[in-house]
């Protein structure tokens, strides 16, 4: 049985009013402004693409002397050579690319601003995590997926981090209708439209909060059942939440703000959905990833409105319940809350 009739159709008046209002948090956070951060930025895209390629050896010894523990990671893992050849090769094929993200990040201090102040926030309320301080801006290679680092639960992030650095991979952040991502090998082999439409500034900081809340709390999820799933990928959700009081909620999710919409005009009926339609218990994985995985909808409701990972946005649902249930329970206490204690203490029934 599919929900796509069932489900009641936005109207577009409302939905840019409401839109305005549902999209941002209106909590607005802690006082973090007495927390101090400071970040630097070392920018290797630029010393990187800056080197004399008439004089390679040269060149590569400056850059390890200036980025001594970074270099050869660089190198090696990311983009995959080991010579000289190699190293001219990869500077040929993506200096273009350089040269659209120097237009972009050129001034990259509203990007660090806006970091220094996810990480207040941070810190705030993980006062013992070793917070980075450096952030490193890279150009790196796009050929596939893989070109994004692997976070613990599977998902991929322009955005990596490293002993005392966080690495911004700027060739995934220059703006949905940057050419390249409208080409077909990069479709097919590295993300879709609906994925390279997030492929912007706005979503650098909600990228790094998902590494570092990936870094405080690894997500060891992907072998459990379906609602364990959700609930853990909510309780992610509520934490980037915590990080971010005052993003729109359609930055930090990766939906559109006709997604948000739908999603909160039709809660009651997405859960009623699921519950009727799943066992909640279950560890198919074909089933678990039409509920939590990314894709342009959800199958069994509207393609026009529905966002893909659904189960995320409902997990995360459950998780705002218990958290409002629970409110003496600090972050850390709720991240090592059980999914099944959750469940059972949030009382979830949307209408």
């Amino acid at each position: 049985m599919s929900l796509t009739m069932a489900m009641k159709k936005p109207v577009f008046l409302l939905l840019i009013v409401s839109g305005l209002i549902s999209c941002s948090n209106k909590d607005g956070g802690p006082d973090v402004s007495g927390i101090k951060v400071t970040l630097v930025v070392s920018r290797f895209d630029e010393a990187f693409f800056g080197m004399d390629t008439t004089n390679i050896d040269k060149s590569i010894q400056v850059l390890n002397r200036n980025y001594p523990q970074f270099l050869q990671p660089f190198l090696q893992t990311i983009v995959g050579v080991n010579d000289a050849a190699g190293i001219k090769t990869f500077f040929r094929l993506h200096k273009t690319i350089f040269d659209s993200a120097q237009k972009k990040f050129k001034n990259f201090e509203p990007v660090k601003k806006d970091l220094e102040n996810a990480f207040r926030h941070v810190k705030f309320y993980f006062p013992s995590y070793k917070l980075p301080t450096q952030i490193i801006p890279i150009v790196g290679p796009m050929n596939s997926i893989d070109d994004m680092a692997k976070m613990t639960n599977g998902d991929y992030n322009p955005d990596f981090v490293g002993p005392d650095f966080l690495g911004i991979s700027l060739q995934f952040y220059l703006g949905k209708d940057f050419p390249f991502y409208n080409a077909d090998y990069f479709i097919n082999n590295v993300a879709p439209l609906y994925r390279s439409r997030r492929f912007d500034s706005e979503y650098i900081t909600a990228d790094a909060m998902k590494v570092i809340s990936d870094d405080l709390f690894p997500d060891k999820s992907n072998t459990m059942s379906l609602i364990d799933q959700m609930i853990e990928k909510g309780k992610r959700w509520w934490l980037i939440d915590k990080f971010l009081p005052d993003t729109p909620d359609s930055v930090k999710t990766g939906y559109t703000q006709k997604q948000l919409q739908w999603c909160e005009e039709n809660e009651g009926l997405i859960w009623s959905y699921i519950i009727k339609n799943e066992d909640l218990h279950t560890i198919n994985p074909v089933t678990i990833q039409t509920y939590i995985g990314e894709a342009p909808f959800t199958q069994g409701f509207s393609q026009e409105y529905s966002p893909g990972n659904i189960g995320s946005w409902i997990g995360w649902q459950i998780v705002k319940r218990f958290a409002t249930n629970n409110a003496a329970l600090t972050p850390a206490e709720l991240m090592a809350a059980p999914a099944k204690q959750i469940l059972e203490e949030a009382k979830y029934k949307p209408k």
